[in-house]
């Protein structure tokens, strides 16, 4: 059975008794939160391991407690899944801009969502301890085993799904993936995902790596490689 704390916020009773009896069900502990304000401060007292979040909310809305959550030291690596409404594309998009890990649209499957809330704990937990696979450039070095990327002597924070990409396509240089193989790598073949979602991700990474983010090349028409 699974002991990690999960963190769910919404500001809708029913969504939130449904969400918490269907977690507690797979052996998690839940904590609840109905506004943005008391979510980043169940999240930073409490530390859970992932969040599921409502988007649409009172106050400080989803995409602002993302934003401020994934600035935090304290608080970046706790993974998001977002809740959202069905045709709030742009905001799936700056979510995962953000830092979000994975989207669920209301109205939403019970077992979808922690379907999805376990791919992404897995993936969390995955992170293999493997110095041996240590990539390094002239101005970048990236350890998968720590999780860590240094871009001229500066440790870049990166989410999840940002660290997962770049090391894909790191430990193959000059090969070209497409976008559909990125995605099954990273978040497993049951991931619903589209082309604008990993550019977004992409240009997210290029813009935390800065100059370095140069090595992370488009392929017209194909899909993204690693500048050898």
């Amino acid at each position: 059975m699974a002991n990690e704390t999960i963190l769910v916020v919404d500001d809708e009773e029913d969504i939130l008794e449904l969400v918490a009896f269907n977690l507690k069900r797979e052996g998690y502990e839940v904590i609840a939160a109905s506004t943005g304000e008391m979510a980043l401060h169940l999240a930073g007292e409490q530390q859970p391991d992932l969040m599921v979040l409502d988007l649409m909310l009172p106050g400080i809305d989803g995409l602002e407690v993302t934003r401020q959550l994934k600035a935090d030291s304290g608080m970046g690596n706790i993974p998001i899944v977002m809740l959202t409404a069905k045709g709030e594309e742009a905001d799936i998009m700056a979510g995962l801009e953000l830092g979000a890990d994975d989207y669920v649209s209301k109205p939403f499957s019970p077992r979808v969502l922690v379907a999805r809330v376990k791919a992404v704990l897995r993936r969390k937990e995955k992170a293999p301890v493997d110095e041996e696979g240590v990539v390094r450039t002239r101005d970048l070095v990236i350890h998968p085993g720590r999780r860590e990327v240094l871009a001229e002597g500066r440790q870049v924070q990166l989410t999840f799904t940002e660290f997962g990409i770049l090391a894909y396509l790191a430990k193959r240089p000059g090969c070209v993936f497409t976008r559909n193989q990125i995605v099954d790598a990273v978040r497993g073949e049951d991931y619903n995902v589209t082309d604008r979602s990993v550019d977004v991700q992409i240009a997210g990474l290029r813009k935390k790596l800065g100059p370095a983010g140069r090595y992370v090349e488009t392929v017209r028409g194909v899909g993204y490689r690693f500048k050898e």
